[in-house]
């Protein structure tokens, strides 16, 4: 059963954090479904969770601007922005550290982070009590309305979660917006609670994104993130692979086949939620290892598309198409 926490029990809902578990908490926008950012396996559970088609770039979530920016590397804009908006409902998509400590599955595999510090005291107080990064998507089931009461996150997620720390109805009611500042320029990748006129008045012009329908198209759709181009590794990738040559490398998923050039398990015991967990990781080792080695491919076993099979075989899909 899924716990409905008082205000009062945040040191509970902290230690749950800890601990991997899946608590929904309150912020100004809407409930957010919180995991330890730096737990695969807890990342993997939001996807679980959620029912999420695709492995889309989660918002991470801060108590203030120095731990944020402590994973990620900040510009002067950056700054500005966080001195004017945090906390607050603005996300901003930034490169991330080489020494940080958010697991892949969090970025979607990608160089970036979308980081925010939300503008709800019990939230901050959370964070600050749970002490780590916490990664947080809207706390509903995937295509449902987003909650903005404890009930709405029961509704979809009951017996699905661990908790749900109840801090009444949000404020604001739509998401934060999204800012991605990780190339060079200001896109907004989002509509939400900061006004991209007020972001304007702070950093200059904006790009405004294209229509989705377009982004989709085009295979450019932002998420929380960078194009969907960006999550394809430098080798080619064959999926379905039943066999495998001597000069692929192999992401394997069960016992692996034998003859390849360079292996990544991603779960032997045909675990999904392990797979998600080291999917990112294996495709960034197999692609270096495989250019180190001189190997042409990387090959990739089958994955059941039940579960969260049905988000892995999207990413490994994206990372197939051609390019």
């Amino acid at each position: 059963m899924t716990e409905r926490l008082p205000p009062e029990a945040v040191e509970r809902a902290a230690a749950l954090l800890r601990a991997g578990d899946l608590v929904a908490f309150p912020t100004e926008t809407v409930y957010g479904l919180g995991a330890d950012a730096r737990n695969g396996r807890a990342v993997a559970g939001v996807f679980e969770a959620k029912g999420r088609p695709h492995f889309n770039p989660l918002i991470c979530h801060f108590p203030d601007a120095g731990a944020a920016f402590a994973e990620v590397l900040p510009d002067a804009r950056a700054r500005a922005l966080a001195e004017a908006f945090w906390p607050g409902p603005l996300t901003l998509v930034l490169p991330r550290r080489p020494d940080c400590r958010i697991d892949l599955l969090a970025g979607a595999g990608l160089d970036t982070l979308a980081v925010r510090v939300p503008a709800h005291p019990l939230a901050l107080a959370l964070l600050r009590a749970a002490a780590v990064p916490v990664a947080g998507p809207s706390a509903n089931r995937s295509g449902q309305v987003s909650p903005t009461t404890p009930e709405h996150v029961l509704d979809g997620l009951s017996g699905r979660i661990a908790a749900v720390l109840d801090g009444g109805p949000c404020a604001v009611g739509v998401e934060s917006t999204v800012l991605d500042l990780a190339a060079g320029g200001a896109a907004l990748l989002r509509h939400g609670g900061v006004p991209v006129e007020a972001i304007e008045a702070v950093i200059g012009p904006v790009a405004r994104p294209i229509p989705l329908a377009a982004a989709e198209a085009s295979r450019s759709l932002r998420s929380p993130g960078m194009m969907l181009s960006h999550y394809a590794p430098a080798l080619p990738v064959r999926l379905d692979a039943h066999g495998v040559a001597a000069d692929e490398a192999l992401l394997a998923f069960g016992p692996p086949l034998p003859g390849a050039g360079a292996v990544w398990q991603m779960s032997e015991g045909y675990d999904l939620r392990q797979a998600a967990t080291r999917l990112f990781a294996g495709l960034r080792w197999l692609d270096a290892e495989g250019a180190r080695l001189g190997l042409s491919r990387i090959a990739v076993m089958p994955v059941p598309m039940d579960g969260l099979g049905a988000a892995i075989n999207d990413r490994l899909a994206r990372a197939a198409a051609p390019r």
